[in-house]
């Protein structure tokens, strides 16, 4: 029967996001919503009076995971940037590299959060010190955006102990230390092509306005760029929202790692301690609440009522943040529980490509078909773990090509790409022509890095 492959579901489904999304224009999450209906509806894998419930559980299973961050990360977008304490880190990077080279401290910061901290909150966190530079600059969003991206999204999938890197390197048989090695150094001229070079070429034929975002308004921005600095907050003070999740939830990921190698005891007290800290919950509350707090101090002279009511606002914007986000992961569900991605997986793995190119190509469909990174890389390690053993180079090569393949072409089944466009306030458009490009760049360029390590530096 036609409908039992899953390739028709998926085009249902492409179908519908096209004719909703782009041609009827209706809103993110009702198109979503819609778009994963009509794919439970096409796929015989869901029985069709559990499609509403399945799409409901698909839901509620993103919002488990994003809900809490993202109104918290709404919180410190806006109290950083209302403060005053987004323009004064800005003004601290800018006084090293000097505005000409501003975007490099944006894509050194994001590549190297985004190893202990997962991409999503790395963005929150960075965003407004890029909307913060825009509206001191006037210049180069189009080229912030692209390099926080780049950098986020390179550590992230190569390098351990990110959970889908770690995870690789175990399926794969990698030293741990080896893949930390390798995955830093061969996401860093990746990140650079994708988020400087391609984000220059972007911001050389055109540059984004500054849009409303989280809260913050682009008047307000370009008002407190005018302050002088003894109006702002201290770096200290303004880094604290930033620094203390990071560290908390590093400490998390630390931890994790000592206890599978028994250097602690897994669920023991330091466990414990770091699982409830680190928890990016927990983590992002707390920088919720310092970042609340300078803003209070700095702004609201004493007046509660409407220092609860800015939060209030911010906490309405996250909401609309949240519901999208949750949207674009339930239609990248429904497309994983049609079975889109085993089918392609099968079938690439009969083509008799190299191993490099396979398992980059296995994980870059998957990740088109159904919307996660992880997924993809997951998906595209298993697949190649059996072959691995044929492989003339050490193994590290053939987890960095799957890495790199599991970047590829984020879009509306990613919630990375409205995470993206709703934090920075870019429009769908915008959002492919910065995260989705930057991505593909980044990967069509590792696998050729890949490609020459392994074949110069087999190991």
């Amino acid at each position: 029967m036609v409908l039992e492959n899953p390739m028709v579901s998926f085009a249902i489904g492409v179908a519908a996001v096209v004719l909703l999304l782009v041609w009827l224009k209706l809103p993110a999450f009702v198109g979503l919503i819609l778009a994963a209906m009509a794919i439970g509806v096409a796929t015989p894998a869901v029985p069709f009076a559990d499609v509403p419930a399945e799409i409901a559980q698909s839901f509620g299973d993103v919002m488990v995971s994003i809900g809490i961050p993202i109104l918290m990360a709404a919180i410190i977008g806006k109290t950083l940037m209302d403060s005053g304490a987004a323009d004064r880190i800005v003004r601290a990077f800018l006084s090293v590299t000097g505005e000409g080279r501003s975007e490099y401290a944006l894509l050194g910061s994001s590549y190297v959060l985004s190893i202990p901290v997962f991409f999503d909150n790395v963005f929150y966190l960075l965003a407004p010190l890029g909307r913060s530079m825009k509206a001191r600059t006037g210049i180069k969003f189009s080229l912030y955006v692209s390099v926080l991206a780049a950098g986020a999204l390179a550590t992230h999938m190569l390098v351990p102990p990110t959970p889908g890197p770690l995870a690789m390197a175990a399926e794969l048989n990698v030293d741990l230390g080896l893949a930390i090695v390798v995955g830093s150094i061969v996401a860093l001229p990746a990140s650079i092509l994708g988020g400087v070079v391609y984000g220059r070429f972007l911001h050389g034929r055109e540059d984004f306005p500054l849009r409303e975002a989280m809260g913050s308004s682009p008047e307000d921005l370009r008002e407190r760029t005018e302050r002088p600095t003894s109006a702002l907050p201290g770096l200290l003070e303004s880094s604290l929202p930033i620094v203390v999740p990071v560290v908390l939830i590093a400490s998390n990921t630390v931890a994790g790692v000592l206890a599978e190698e028994g250097a602690i005891a897994a669920g023991g007290p330091i466990d414990a301690l770091t699982s409830f800290l680190g928890d990016p919950n927990f983590a992002l509350t707390a920088a919720a609440l310092l970042s609340a707090f300078t803003f209070f101090r700095m702004e609201m002279a004493g007046d509660k009522e409407r220092f609860g009511n800015e939060l209030t606002e911010a906490i309405k914007s996250g909401g609309n943040i949240i519901a999208i986000t949750a949207a674009g992961g339930t239609f990248g569900a429904m497309l994983a529980a049609a079975g889109v991605g085993e089918y392609i997986a099968g079938g690439l793995q009969e083509l008799g490509l190299g191993l490099l190119v396979a398992g980059w190509l296995i994980a870059a469909v998957i990740r088109v078909a159904q919307g996660s990174g992880t997924v993809a890389i997951l998906t595209g390690a298993a697949i190649m773990a059996p072959l691995a053993g044929g492989f003339a180079a050490n193994p590290v090569y053939l987890m960095m090509a799957v890495g790199f393949g599991g970047m590829i072409a984020p879009w509306y089944n990613d919630s990375g790409f409205w995470i993206i466009s709703e934090v920075a306030g870019l429009t769908q458009m915008e959002t492919f022509k910065t995260y989705s490009a930057v991505a593909t760049v980044m990967s069509v360029s590792g696998l050729l890095i890949v490609l020459v390590l392994s074949a110069l530096v087999p190991l």
